[in-house]
């Protein structure tokens, strides 16, 4: 469950905003996604390289 502690004389939309920070912060919505349709597993690890290779790629372009 998620706790949002409210100061007193908060605006409620502060209060909702830092809710939907902490919620987005859990991944719950990217589970659903994720599990809406099967994907195999050659295909998550295909996915896996191709952003290790582009995340390798990035740091090399930065360091020069």
């Amino acid at each position: 469950m998620i706790i949002v502690p409210i100061k007193e004389g908060e605006n409620i939309d502060r209060a909702l905003k830092k809710f939907k920070r902490k919620f987005e912060k859990t991944g719950v919505v990217k589970e659903l996604r994720n599990r809406q349709a099967y994907t195999k597993p050659s295909t998550e690890e295909r996915e896996q390289r191709i952003k290790a290779v582009y995340k390798q790629k990035m740091q090399l372009d930065e360091e020069q």
